[in-house]
C-alpha cells in the first residue's frame, strides 16, 4: 500500500531528485547524473521533501523551500513549492495531490502564510487555490541603441566582478528588494548561495552617492552574439541609466543584449531610439508564469488598506474558510468574526478569489467574471477600496 512519508537529506539521491531529473531535465543521463546530485544536497538541506512510495518504490515527490515573500509591505513566511515529479508509471493516480495537501498543512503548521509555485499545468494547481501571477518580461535590443548613454554624465558608478565574490553586495540588495517590493521573494541562504558558488555569471553593480542602487548578474554565451542579463534590479532611474551605460559599451563585442524586467517595466521609454522586442512567453509545460495563494488569513492582519469594509464568506478550500469582516478604515486591515455583522456588502469568495485580491492581480469583477466568487457591485467597490491593484514581482525561479 502506498504510503506518504518525510525523507532525509541523503535519501534525496535516490528518490525526489531522481525523479526531478526525468521530470524537468534532458533524459536518460549519463552515470555521472548520480555523483552530480551529491553535490545540489546542501542546496537542499533545509527543504522538506515528501515522497509517496509502495513497495520500496518511489511514487511521487515534492518539496517546500522555507523563503520570505513581500505582501503589500509585509514580509512573510512563504513556502514555495518545487520538485513536484511523479514515476512515469504512476502518474494520474492522485498522488500529488495527495502530497500537496499533507506539504501544505505541515508548512501552514510552522508558520508558513504564503505559497507560491511554477505549474506544471495551472488548471491543476488552481484546485488548490492558486492564482496566477504576472510572468516577468524579457527585453531584448542592440546595444548600439543605447549610445545616447555613452555621451550622457550619471551620477554615480559601476563595479564589475564575478558573482562568486560580488555575491554579498548582489544578496544585500536583493533583501533591500524584498523589503521594497510587493511580491518579491527570497530564498533561504542555503540555497541562495549556489549562485555563488556556482561563479557562472559577471555581476554588475550601480552605486549612487555611495549607496548601492542596482544590480545585475549576466553571461555573454560568444562573440557577435547575445549578452544575457538576469533580472534587473534597481532602486532608481540612475542606477538604471548606469547599468545600461555598461551594456552600450559591448557594441563591439554582442549583437544583442536581453535581460529580465517586471512586469510593470516599461523599457519602450526608456531611450527615444530604443527599438525593442518585450516579451513574456507563458506555455505548457516548461514555461509558465508563477502561481501563489494565501495559506493563512492572518496574512491580511495589518497589512496597508484603503478605507474599505466587507464581509467575505470563503468556501470551498481547505486552509481558508468561514466569515471574516475585511476592515480597511483605519488603513490597517484588520480581520474580525463576520458572523456578528450587519449592513455591510458581503461576498463570497473562494481561495483563488481571496489570493487574487490580495496579490492586487485581479479586480472583484474580474474574481466573479473568473468563477472565483459571487461579488455583488457593493462588495466590488469596498474589496477595490481595501485591496487597490497592485503588480507582484515573485523574482525567485524556483
Amino acid at each position: 500500500m502506498a504510503a506518504v512519508r518525510r525523507i532525509s537529506s541523503e535519501e534525496r539521491l535516490t528518490t525526489s531528485f531522481v525523479l526531478s531529473a526525468y521530470a524537468f531535465e534532458a533524459t536518460p543521463r549519463t552515470l555521472r547524473r548520480a555523483e552530480e546530485f551529491r553535490n545540489y544536497l546542501p542546496y537542499n538541506e533545509g527543504n522538506r521533501t515528501l515522497i509517496v512510495e509502495e513497495d520500496g518504490e518511489t511514487l511521487a515527490a515534492a518539496s517546500a523551500i522555507p523563503m520570505r515573500q513581500n505582501l503589500r509591505g509585509a514580509v512573510l513566511p512563504m513556502a514555495g513549492v518545487a520538485g513536484v515529479a511523479t514515476h512515469p508509471l504512476a502518474r494520474r493516480q492522485g498522488h500529488v495531490r495527495t502530497l500537496l495537501r499533507q506539504l501544505l498543512d505541515e508548512m501552514r503548521d510552522e508558520g508558513h502564510r504564503l505559497t507560491a509555485l511554477y505549474p506544471f499545468r495551472p488548471s491543476f494547481y488552481a484546485r488548490f487555490g492558486y492564482v496566477g501571477l504576472p510572468k516577468p518580461r524579457t527585453a531584448t535590443f542592440s546595444p548600439a541603441d543605447l549610445s545616447p548613454l555613452l555621451r550622457a554624465e550619471l551620477p554615480g558608478e559601476v563595479g564589475w566582478e564575478r558573482i562568486g565574490t560580488g555575491y554579498p553586495a548582489w544578496r544585500e540588495f536583493t533583501e533591500r528588494c524584498l523589503h521594497d517590493r510587493h511580491g518579491f521573494a527570497l530564498f533561504p541562504d542555503y540555497r541562495d548561495v549556489r549562485l555563488r558558488d556556482d561563479d557562472d555569471r559577471w555581476l554588475l553593480t550601480a552605486r549612487v552617492d555611495g549607496a548601492l542602487a542596482g544590480v545585475v548578474t549576466y553571461r555573454i554565451d560568444e562573440h557577435g552574439g547575445e549578452l544575457a542579463a538576469d533580472d534587473l534590479l534597481v532602486a532608481d532611474p540612475y542606477a538604471r541609466a548606469l547599468l545600461l551605460q555598461f551594456f552600450a559599451r559591448h557594441v563591439d563585442q554582442v549583437e544583442r543584449v536581453s535581460v529580465r524586467l517586471a512586469a510593470d517595466e516599461l523599457p519602450e521609454l526608456w531611450l527615444t531610439d530604443l527599438a525593442v522586442h518585450v516579451e513574456a512567453r507563458v506555455a505548457r509545460p516548461g514555461s509558465s508564469a508563477p502561481m501563489a495563494r494565501l495559506l493563512a488569513l492572518d496574512a491580511l492582519t495589518g497589512l496597508p488598506a484603503g478605507p474599505g469594509r466587507v464581509r467575505v464568506e470563503l468556501t470551498g478550500d481547505r486552509w481558508l474558510a468561514g466569515s471574516h469582516l475585511l476592515d480597511g478604515t483605519t488603513g490597517s486591515l484588520e480581520l474580525l468574526d463576520g458572523t456578528t455583522t450587519t449592513s455591510v456588502p458581503t461576498a463570497t469568495l473562494t481561495a483563488a478569489g481571496l489570493s487574487a485580491l490580495a496579490y492586487g492581480v485581479l479586480d472583484p469583477i474580474e474574481v466573479h467574471l473568473r468563477g472565483l466568487g459571487q461579488v455583488p457591485a457593493d462588495a466590488a467597490a469596498e474589496l477595490r477600496r481595501i485591496f487597490p491593484r497592485q503588480l507582484p514581482y515573485l523574482f525567485a525561479d524556483f
